[in-house]
């Protein structure tokens, strides 16, 4: 039996706005496939049925949802990543937070050197530590 598990991320019609917004911040970030919706189809024509994209080596499935719901991201779940050096820390928080929200502003925490938890401007939540 072969199983993958990968985190999703349902957008309604921001999905591949975001998706490029996360690879100009990671370094060696790709999309890795892209499915759109045509004319004819249940989502709006040239939106995302489906996406691959990679950053920081973990693979994260995307798509433009079109069925409407009451429920958005929570920061129930969260992209957690683990930061080398003080500026990319820095850096990543500050774009990340931008229109968006500090749930944790970057600081010593007693758990971490440097930790930061934000939501960015589409809803999704992310952990930033420095390692």
């Amino acid at each position: 039996m072969s199983e993958m598990v990968r985190p999703f991320l349902m957008f309604t019609g921001q999905a591949e706005e975001a998706m490029n917004f996360y690879l100009s911040l990671f370094q060696a970030a790709k999309i890795l496939e892209i499915a759109r919706y045509g004319p004819g189809e249940a989502g709006a024509d040239g939106s995302v049925k489906r996406a691959l994209f990679s950053i920081g080596g973990q693979t994260v499935m995307c798509t433009d949802s079109v069925v409407k719901h009451n429920f958005t991201f929570t920061p129930a779940f969260s992209l957690f990543v683990d930061c080398d050096s003080q500026d990319d820390i820095s850096r990543l928080t500050e774009a990340l937070a931008q229109d968006g929200a500090v749930l944790m502003a970057l600081d010593h925490y007693g758990f971490s050197r440097q930790f930061a938890w934000v939501n960015d401007r589409f809803g999704v939540s992310w952990q930033l530590n420095l390692v």
